[in-house]
């Protein structure tokens, strides 16, 4: 298991990369959402339909987690990357996957 010091080191660079890929979609043609930053968690907030996607890094449990569509998804460190166990998705394509299906509604 990763000590805290490194959970924090990959956590803040997953999160700093879902960041920057979120920004350049948010920039692109009407993305639908705006990527906010506070506190060490990036929330993601929809108008229409309206919601609001929260990415937290959760240091005693060693996880990210996801609050998004009514449903916690808790991403695990692999040795490579956070993956969500039951399906092996990869923190930013399943944020994607999340965002794409809220605004499909």
């Amino acid at each position: 298991m990763l000590d805290e010091v490194q959970f924090r080191r990959h956590a803040d660079a997953a999160l700093e990369a879902l960041k920057q890929r979120l920004i350049a979609l948010e920039e692109s043609a009407d993305a639908g959402f705006e990527v906010e930053e506070q506190s060490g968690a990036l929330n993601v907030v929809f108008e229409e339909p309206e919601g609001k996607f929260v990415i937290t890094p959760n240091t005693p449990v060693r996880q990210i987690w996801i609050s998004a569509r009514a449903t916690s998804f808790k991403l695990d460190w692999d040795g490579a990357r956070f993956v969500l166990p039951r399906t092996g998705e990869e923190l930013t394509p399943l944020v994607e996957r999340l965002i794409h299906e809220h605004l499909e509604g």
